[in-house]
């Protein structure tokens, strides 16, 4: 009873997680690495051809300008899996969460192990692309620490809303396909990971600018390439924090009333 209580909740996470943890991981390394071929250094060798690519993309090769913005990518896609399905299921199916408040465990307390477990998987999966960009010299960088913080920032200002959002949804419910097609992918294509968002239409460039992708693949891309600045990054980070802050506020919330029926 003396560990911390989010702590207790993020170990039934952790013990999922054993049994899947070496096919897990795996996959957090192959997919970045084929990922990195085929679009940075196979698309990225159509795109330096290219007179005034260089200059274009800040000063580095397309390889070089894609795979950090990978690191956020990907915080961003496994996060939001992680906060859709496997939430309801703590409500809905396996009761997982509905026992845990049968212990001295509060709806607050369970809504913070969840964060936390959340943060550990999106450490792991950023970690594993963090390894893969170690083997390009493009990306080879002490900045890869600090873009993992930053990516598992990212991956949070997108899961805690959702979470807030799955907490409160019933058996059946349709709108997580929705989520994905309506808000994940939008900000995968359009959040800056595959080109400057100066390319895009002057609209939708201040779209992009109020995603958190767009914030974590900026933060992440400063930090490898070394041209991040504080103010920027304060910045970026604050957009990014607000975004976790008011997600985890509503969830702690929705949790309360959900396990108080």
């Amino acid at each position: 009873m003396s560990t911390p209580a989010a702590l207790r909740v993020w170990e039934s996470g952790f013990a999922v997680y054993r049994r899947i943890w070496r096919a897990n991981l795996l996959s957090s390394l192959v997919q970045p690495f084929l990922y990195l071929l085929g679009m940075g250094v196979g698309v990225g060798a159509l795109v330096d051809d290219r007179a005034g690519s260089t200059e274009l993309l800040g000063g580095t090769s397309y390889l070089g300008f894609l795979a950090p913005s990978l690191i956020a990518v990907t915080a961003m896609m496994v996060l939001a899996q992680e906060a859709m399905w496997p939430v309801m299921d703590g409500f809905m199916w396996s009761n997982a969460y509905r026992s845990m408040y049968a212990t001295p465990l509060e709806p607050g307390q369970i809504a913070a192990g969840v964060a936390l477990w959340q943060a550990t998987r999106g450490a792991l999966a950023c970690g594993g692309v963090a390894v893969a960009l170690v083997l390009f010299d493009d990306t080879r960088s002490w900045g890869l620490l600090s873009a993992v913080v930053f990516g598992v920032l990212t991956g949070l200002a997108v899961a805690l809303p959702i979470t807030a959002w799955s907490a409160s949804r019933e058996a059946g419910d349709q709108s997580f396909p929705a989520i994905m097609r309506f808000g994940i992918m939008p900000m995968f294509l359009f959040g800056g990971a595959f080109y400057p968002i100066d390319q895009l239409p002057d609209w939708l460039q201040w779209v992009a600018r109020v995603t958190p992708l767009y914030h974590g693949v900026e933060l992440c891309r400063g930090s490898v390439l070394g041209t991040l600045e504080a103010g920027p990054a304060l910045a970026h980070s604050a957009v990014l924090v607000s975004f976790a802050a008011i997600g985890h506020v509503v969830a702690r919330r929705v949790f309360a009333r959900r396990l108080a029926t």
